[in-house]
């Protein structure tokens, strides 16, 4: 036995990482269940002009004709058996010029489901078929919910079928144990919607900040994040801007910075090493992968109060991120951006892919891409002729 270890020392398998608070097959899912499926999937249909395009909504159901349609049916030729499945290839990839249909013969697994709708900020799901986190119950004589109690485990909403008045007593009782939801006509779409709407807003992550403040510097030949262009060192200047809007602050560095920073200022070594940015960002959702980031770096000499709150502002939670403009390139700009938890999985597989750019990541996913309302801000100083033109500048 290892002298350093206890006969009853617990042996960690694993590292302990925080997990993002995924569903089945997102962070925020409603299943809709207590009614036939019909009637479901027109709630979903009435539900989306008054969702749609603010959210990013996706469907779950199951293929109702397929399994019970003969073939050469009519709605076995509505439903033609995918390429996939016919001729034995294991996935299919089809571009329908309105939409891509992606066909695949393996099971999805509680993993790779919500992989497949990260880009999405609500998943509505056909609870007669699928589980999901949190369930919105249709009270329909036609679908009695006592064979399905089990499933309504955190019930939010509660719509009333036309002709409904009161709530099953085996509902009732099943509810019982905490205060009852709200109760609304399966009718008034409006309502419903709104319902919706309020419910994905009180759920909207927590906005972190985070000074990327980690880099060598080695155009500048000093660390960029303890020059003085204000009264206080870019660091402290940076992190003292975002607690304006944040309520917790880090400071994104490289292990060997993390004594030196001043006091008061909140460290966040990089987990992640020699990917740049990236790597801090990375680092920061590992740390907290269900919080927005607000990310700064740390040689943005120029910017303001106003700049931060036009950002904040205008905040989409519903996309991947909320990112400024470049006033050079009309790129997104990767530094002045809040980075919403679904981007941490888009980052990783850009990295999986080879690419360490966070830029790319933005360019290529559904992001809020706003014009600044001061260009001039975003502009950064990375050496010492900028340094000293940025200087007299300030002074004016």
């Amino acid at each position: 036995m290892d002298s350093h270890s206890s006969p009853t020392a617990k042996r960690t398998k694993h590292a302990a990482l925080a997990r993002p608070d995924m569903g089945e097959f997102g962070r925020h899912e409603l299943a809709i269940l207590g009614a036939p499926c019909g009637e479901i999937q027109a709630l979903v249909a009435r539900l989306l002009p008054h969702l749609a395009p603010k959210l990013r909504v996706a469907y779950v159901d199951a293929d109702h004709a397929a399994g019970d349609a003969a073939e050469g049916s009519a709605a076995a030729q509505t439903n033609p058996v995918p390429y996939v499945a016919a001729n034995g290839l294991s996935a299919e990839l089809v571009d329908k010029i309105t939409y891509r249909q992606l066909n695949l013969t393996r099971v999805l697994d509680k993993f790779s489901q919500p992989e497949l709708l990260a880009h999405e900020s609500v998943v509505l799901v056909n609870g007669n078929h699928f589980r999901a986190r949190q369930q919105v119950v249709i009270v329909d004589p036609r679908k009695p919910l006592d064979k399905k109690l089990d499933r309504l485990t955190d019930v939010r909403l509660i719509l009333l079928a036309e002709g409904q008045t009161d709530l099953p007593a085996v509902l009732a009782e099943h509810l019982s144990a905490a205060p009852l939801p709200p109760v609304l006509r399966l009718a008034n779409t409006a309502a419903i919607a709104a319902f919706i709407r309020q419910w994905y807003e009180l759920a909207v992550p927590v906005l972190r900040g985070l000074v990327l403040a980690g880099g060598r510097s080695e155009r500048m030949q000093t660390d960029k994040g303890a020059l003085h262009y204000h009264a206080l060192d870019q660091r402290q200047h940076t992190a003292a801007l975002l607690s304006e809007f944040c309520p917790d602050v880090r400071v994104s560095v490289r292990p060997d910075q993390a004594a030196e920073l001043p006091a008061g200022l909140k460290p966040l070594p990089d987990t992640f090493l020699n990917l740049g940015p990236l790597g801090g960002l990375l680092s920061a959702f590992q740390a907290d992968p269900n919080a927005a980031w607000l990310v700064l770096a740390c040689d943005l000499p120029f910017l303001t109060r106003t700049t931060l709150e036009f950002l904040v502002t205008n905040r989409q939670p519903a996309r991947a991120a909320t990112a400024l403009k470049s006033p050079w390139n009309d790129f997104p700009e990767p530094l002045v951006t809040i980075w919403e938890p679904r981007s941490y999985g888009q980052l990783l597989r850009f990295l999986a892919l080879g690419y360490s750019c966070p830029r790319k990541a933005l360019i290529n996913s559904d992001i809020e891409l706003l014009t600044p309302p001061v260009p001039e801000e975003l502009r950064n100083v990375n050496t010492p002729e900028e340094r000293a033109a940025a200087q007299r500048e300030l002074i004016r």
